[in-house]
């Protein structure tokens, strides 16, 4: 099985990479910075270069032909300002949807956010985020050639994963490390019953395995 993940190198996407190959699954990470490259082999994961900023449709589905799943953990970062909240949390997201879709990939998997909300109010960079978010979000749900499953984690954290999380289409306010977020990855890109579900996820008290199945079977 060969996952493709967009921001190969982001924080979740370094975790997840390890999981997944110590799987014994075949993982590449799209990253920008070939210096980068390095610290996806030791994860296990074959380095792509490409920006999804200036990429076209074509290109990407290129990178992912013959992918079995397609994780977008891309993101512009808490430092970047309005511009990149568009042309990364929004427009690259759409870009590496409508690839994937054009490549036949059938799992897609979305990092989100928390409050992520096409229509969300407020003028500031993180309202900007939000939006960008949610418009993402939507444009997926329109993917009808893709078996897409939405997770928006709370607040994320570096403190150890625990292995224990409430995983539900409505959480509430929480935290999760993101230990804890690779590991729910993890699991949904293994549980394709969990396609169409938007799911919020933060710290709880149900291991990883079971939160996954339970919401793959409701």
């Amino acid at each position: 099985m060969r996952i493709v993940i967009a921001g190969g190198h982001g924080r979740i996407a370094l975790r997840l990479e390890r999981l997944l190959s110590a799987r014994g699954y075949e993982v590449a990470g799209i990253i920008r910075d070939p210096e980068q490259g390095d610290d996806l082999r030791e994860a296990g994961a074959e380095p792509v270069l490409c920006d999804l900023e200036s990429a076209t449709v074509e290109h990407v589905a290129g990178i992912l032909q013959g992918a079995d799943a397609a994780v977008f953990a891309a993101g512009a970062g808490p430092g970047s300002g309005i511009a990149r909240k568009d042309t990364v949390d929004r427009a690259a997201a759409v870009l590496f949807a409508d690839a994937a879709e054009r490549a036949r990939v059938r799992r897609f998997l979305m990092v989100s956010s928390m409050g992520a909300d096409a229509n969300h109010q407020g003028e500031e960079v993180f309202d900007y985020y939000l939006r960008a978010k949610g418009e993402a979000d939507d444009h997926l749900r329109t993917r009808l050639g893709l078996e897409w499953t939405v997770l928006r984690p709370g607040t994320l954290t570096d403190a150890d994963g625990t292995g224990l999380v409430r995983l539900e289409a409505r959480t509430g306010a929480g935290s999760i490390p993101r230990d804890d977020v690779a590991a729910v990855l993890a699991e949904l890109v293994e549980t394709p019953a969990t396609a169409g579900l938007t799911l919020e996820l933060v710290s709880g008290s149900t291991p990883v395995a079971v939160a996954v199945k339970a919401v793959a079977g409701n």
